[in-house]
């Protein structure tokens, strides 16, 4: 599996929410080093530049990651919250979030990993406590679990993203048809 971080899902916590992939079979785990995380936040937009993220950053991500999925899961199938997982969410949240500074330049949010984290996890709150709830869809690929957003027209969208599982379920398809189908005779 690519080590490539993906922002398919709609909103940055969801996408945070998936750096551990396939849940349900193999479970690939996107945090695998300090410099994983941190090449996240980068990746995501959340941050212009990251101070080194360490061990405990990771535990932390990892551990508010895990929350964020459960309260998603929570939210999508009309569950009432996971109290544990509640108090991991709201803790996060009231850290230091990232705080975006006026340079020569223009904008620019430098921060460390722990105010990182804690944007996530604003974020995060958002998004359980906002309008898009309604829309949160978890991909119609068996093997991928993550959950997006689904703002397309008439809430059609099967996918997370075209290019990640929507083509590969596609070819799938497409290729058992072609092995079921009766051969035509010239």
């Amino acid at each position: 599996m690519n080590l490539d971080h993906v922002f398919v899902c709609g909103q940055p916590a969801l996408d945070f929410a998936a750096t551990l992939r396939a849940r349900r079979s193999a479970r690939f785990e996107m945090f695998v080093t300090p410099e994983r995380l941190n090449a996240w936040y980068l990746e995501s937009g959340l941050v212009d530049t990251i101070t080194p993220a360490h061990e405990e950053d990771v535990r932390a991500a990892i551990t508010l990651r895990e929350a964020v999925y459960r309260l998603i899961t929570n939210r999508r199938l009309g569950e009432e919250f996971d109290r544990e997982a509640l108090a991991v969410l709201n803790g996060a949240a009231r850290a230091t979030p990232v705080t975006p500074q006026l340079s020569l330049t223009g904008r620019h949010n430098e921060a460390t990993p722990a105010q990182a984290l804690a944007t996530v996890a604003r974020q995060a709150v958002e998004l359980l406590s906002g309008p898009d709830v309604p829309l949160l869809k978890e991909c119609g690929n068996p093997e991928c679990t993550r959950v997006y957003v689904d703002r397309s027209r008439g809430m059609r969208r099967q996918w997370c993203g075209m290019e990640s599982c929507g083509n590969k379920i596609k070819a799938a398809a497409y290729r058992a048809r072609k092995k079921t189908a009766p051969a035509t005779t010239a």
